[in-house]
């Protein structure tokens, strides 16, 4: 059995409303877009009001490589990684050097040695700590770690291990690309960084962990490749975002996850928490449907999306931060209720996870 202890979030200093955005969007492409209503309207249909970007805002606009981008990715992915680590160690007095493994994710950007392991040259962690490394599991990475480190720790009933997830969204924004995706991607996405601390049933950390992953799930997709994901070229990495990602997700998700709750005897009424991964509007409309939620039901992934946009990984883990907060104000409330997470990725491919409130 696997516990999630704790999560720290961190953001680049670089905030910014949605005005602010629209309004240099509008100032570069004002000469290629003629209809600026459309811009305009897909700022504003997306429900985000700010966002954490990696760099000051004026810096997209310059002329950079694939190559500078991705060296701007390293140096602020490593940074804020660094910091929500820092911070989640301090909150449940450890040091580095008490984690057996350190786990890393990202999908907006390229580093050989991956950022665990930079991540290890700046905080003291153990020379022989176990490093994991994940790659290529989009939005639904912040799920599907958990998911991950819980299998792992259940082998490892005495550790203690951190994974983390960084994405800079922003740094992928192609200037040129006047795509509806491109568009869509340029007034939903942000950036930022969040740590977990997940121990085994054997660690002292266990007893006052708030979260118990009792089991999950992954489910693939087949052929369906086309929904979501990245295009690699010299420009760098271009969106590929399915204008029908909505009703894919209402459609294919809905017999997984009845049947992942029946198996366990568990019924969609008997969820309190819902950890779901907040793709955009549409995306958590066709979620609420399928969760069996009123619309707006999922408040912390509305009120995420709209403070934070959508942090692609990153996102998941701060509704499950945000959930953190308030069982810590009123744990009586929470304990012993269960606990759902989703997310969506690409392949199509998705990720579930059942918890209970310790």
């Amino acid at each position: 059995m696997a516990y999630l202890v704790d999560i720290k979030t961190s953001f680049p200093k670089n905030y910014y409303n949605q005005e602010e955005l629209t309004a240099a969007l509008l100032k570069v492409w004002g000469d290629k877009i003629t209809n600026h209503s459309r811009i305009e309207t897909l700022q504003k249909n997306v429900l985000v009001e700010s966002r954490h970007l990696s760099m000051p805002l004026e810096s997209y606009f310059n002329d950079m490589t694939f190559g500078e981008r991705n060296r701007q990715f390293i140096e602020v992915a490593t940074e804020i990684s660094k910091n929500a680590i820092k911070e989640l160690l301090e909150a449940n007095n450890l040091n580095a050097e008490d984690i057996s493994s350190l786990w890393s994710n990202t999908v907006t950007g390229f580093s050989i040695p991956s950022l665990e392991a930079r991540i290890m040259n700046l905080l003291p962690f153990k020379t022989d700590t176990k490093r994991v490394p994940l790659m290529g599991l989009g939005c639904m990475a912040g799920v599907a770690g958990i998911n991950r480190v819980s299998d792992y720790l259940k082998g490892h009933p005495k550790e203690a291990v951190v994974f983390f997830s960084v994405e800079c969204c922003s740094l992928t924004f192609q200037m040129g690309d006047l795509r509806v995706a491109n568009l869509l991607s340029t007034a939903l996405f942000g950036d930022g960084a969040a740590a977990v601390l997940m121990v085994g049933d054997e660690h002292p950390l266990a007893l006052k962990a708030p979260l118990k992953l009792k089991d999950n799930l992954s489910v693939f997709f087949p052929e369906s490749e086309d929904v979501m994901g990245w295009d690699v070229s010299e420009r760098g990495l271009s969106i590929i975002l399915n204008k029908n990602v909505p009703e894919v997700t209402e459609k294919e998700l809905q017999g997984p996850l009845d049947d992942f709750l029946s198996s366990r005897k568990i019924s969609l009424g008997d969820i309190k928490s819902f950890f779901a991964h907040p793709g955009g509007p549409k995306v958590m409309m066709a979620l609420e449907k399928v969760l069996d939620l009123p619309q707006g039901g999922l408040t912390h992934s509305w009120e995420s999306l709209k403070q934070n946009g959508n942090m692609s990984s990153v996102s998941v883990l701060d509704i499950f931060h945000r959930h953190l907060e308030l069982y810590r104000e009123d744990p009586d409330s929470f304990r012993g209720k269960w606990g759902l997470s989703v997310a969506m990725g690409p392949a199509f491919s998705a990720e579930l996870g059942l918890f209970k409130w310790n």
